[in-house]
């Protein structure tokens, strides 16, 4: 007897809200794992592909909304735009993660300080909104002038590239003063005769730099979008007349770690069991490498465990010439890899390969009324767009019968080439097509791509496979190892033979009559 012959039957359903939804990787987990879910995106190409998918969508900024204004939703996911946190060294990364955690403190403090009223707590978030407000304005206002100059030495560039060329200057000559502009570096003054133009154009370099420093010490305006879930939970939680969410999962890069690791410090004294997960995504079934760090919180005694990996981890064979493709990030981290180690007694599946995934997409589509477009490969190597080890002339490869590296918005620009060599495919197979690249991410093969700049929202969106691992970890505790297992398996065959359901209208701010969660 098979585990979907097991399967126990779906939930009543929690009422789920998604906050910065994108084109719904999550939501359309939810979907098949019988949830009803609404996103909030700002995106509108991403509302466009979750309008024809059937998703429950409100427009706009997460900023403009308010817990208070979905008093039915029980549970809160998300993943928040986050800037490149760095833990190491003094720059602006490292600044950055410096002030999140400074806000959460802050937050932190206003929350278990005994006797604080709501009204006190609130106090605290508008003071540190209007401070994010008021250094994007300032922010806004230098970003202005360095494009500003920006321009201008872009001018002095063509004025200078023209000049040498009407002066009769030698092609290598030319070369290496065009070398050094193209990388907006300063011009040495024997590089040409145009001394003024050349003393402008690095006085203007100046300029620049000065401005840039000056964007770094004000931070990025994402800083406000990573604190914006954290807030949700808390006016839940203390504003008078609203309940706790039930359960909280939020995902993103690795490096936001620390932040749901101070996340975690502040859900505890709101009354939440919480657990701080890295994810490998090739360790959940999905036919790719790619990191999540996903926090999971649960209101009351409930315990978290850790969601337990179903198949092996990626580890690339040691191969001449061959670098990984996770850009800037070594093939396997020993600390994470010790923090995360699965149990030796958890039998796995192995990985799923490229070829794997995209054999059963073929399979899937050819019982769809419009089939897209999945081309029947021979054997491939994938050579990325992105360089490798600092070096951008040395591209990362996978073979076809690996896990594909991380699928980014540059998706598309990857070539693919005869196994082991450098020759091209048939122009007509040469690159992963959209419906390709979300199996990769393990949308459905009959997911509804739409609006522009579409490899940049399957780039930018959570796998769903994993996202189905994660909710029904921590919103079906109940079920036994093997009820899990038969659950599992019927929600993934579900994912996999997915299809849109009728087109939805995306509500704008103000919207709310009739929608289930605003009780309007």
């Amino acid at each position: 007897m098979s585990h979907i012959e097991n399967a126990p039957p779906p939930p009543a359903g929690f009422r789920i809200l998604d906050l910065f939804a994108g084109p719904g990787g999550l939501d359309v987990a939810a979907h098949v794992l019988g949830y009803r879910i609404t996103g909030i995106e700002w995106d509108k190409d991403a509302c466009a592909t979750r309008a024809a998918a059937g998703l429950d969508t409100f427009h706009g900024d997460v900023r403009d909304y308010s817990a208070a204004l979905f008093p039915h939703a029980q549970v809160l996911t998300g993943g928040p735009p986050c800037q490149t946190f760095t833990v190491a060294g003094h720059g602006a990364g490292r600044r950055a993660l410096d002030d999140v955690l400074g806000y959460i403190e802050r937050l932190h403090v206003a929350v278990k300080t005994a006797g604080a009223e709501w009204r006190d707590i609130d106090r605290t978030w508008q003071e540190i909104s209007e401070e994010l407000r008021e250094k994007a304005a300032k922010a806004e206002k230098i970003r202005t002038e360095k494009r500003e100059v920006e321009a201008l030495r872009s001018a002095d560039r063509k004025v200078i590239k023209a000049s040498l060329q009407e002066r009769g200057s030698s092609p290598e000559r030319i070369e290496r003063v065009l070398k050094r502009l193209r990388a907006s570096r300063d011009l040495d003054p024997e590089d040409t005769d145009l001394e003024h133009l050349v003393v402008q154009y690095n006085s203007l370099g100046a300029v620049l730099d000065d401005l840039k420093a000056r964007l770094e010490e004000l931070g990025d305006e994402r800083t406000g979008l990573v604190l914006q879930p954290l807030w949700w939970v808390i006016e839940r939680c203390r504003r008078p007349g609203l309940e706790p969410f039930e359960a909280v999962v939020l995902e993103q890069v690795p490096a936001v770690i620390p932040v749901w690791k101070k996340y975690a410090e502040v859900l505890a004294d709101l009354g939440y069991r919480t657990r701080t997960q890295l994810m490998h995504t090739e360790a959940f079934g999905v036919p790719q490498t790619r990191k999540r760090a996903v926090l999971m919180a649960r209101f009351g005694e409930t315990e978290i465990p850790k969601v337990a990996e179903t198949h092996e981890r990626y580890l690339p064979r040691s191969v001449p010439n061959r670098r990984s493709t996770e850009v800037g990030t070594p093939l396997w981290d020993t600390e994470e890899a010790a923090l995360d180690e699965p149990k030796a007694d958890a039998p796995k599946e192995s990985w799923v390969s490229m070829e794997m995934a995209l054999k059963k997409a073929r399979s899937v589509a050819a019982e769809l009324p419009v089939a897209p477009n999945l081309p029947d490969r021979p054997a491939f190597t994938v050579v990325s767009n992105y360089g490798t080890g600092g070096d951008p002339g040395a591209r990362g490869r996978r073979d076809h019968d690996a896990p594909s590296a991380t699928i980014t918005g540059k998706v598309s620009r990857n070539r693919l080439v005869h196994k082991g060599t450098d020759v091209d495919l048939p122009e007509e197979c040469a690159r992963f097509t959209l419906a390709e690249a979300g199996v990769l991410q393990t949308f459905p093969v009959a997911y509804p791509w739409s609006g522009k700049d579409q490899p940049q929202q399957i780039g930018n969106a959570v796998p769903p496979l994993l996202a189905l691992h994660v909710l029904r970890h921590v919103l079906e505790p109940e079920l036994s190892d093997e009820q899990a297992r038969a659950r599992l398996e019927q929600a993934v065959a579900d994912l996999e033979a997915w299809q849109p359901g009728e087109r939805v209208t995306v509500r704008e701010h103000g919207e709310w009559e009739g929608h289930p969660l605003t009780g309007e």
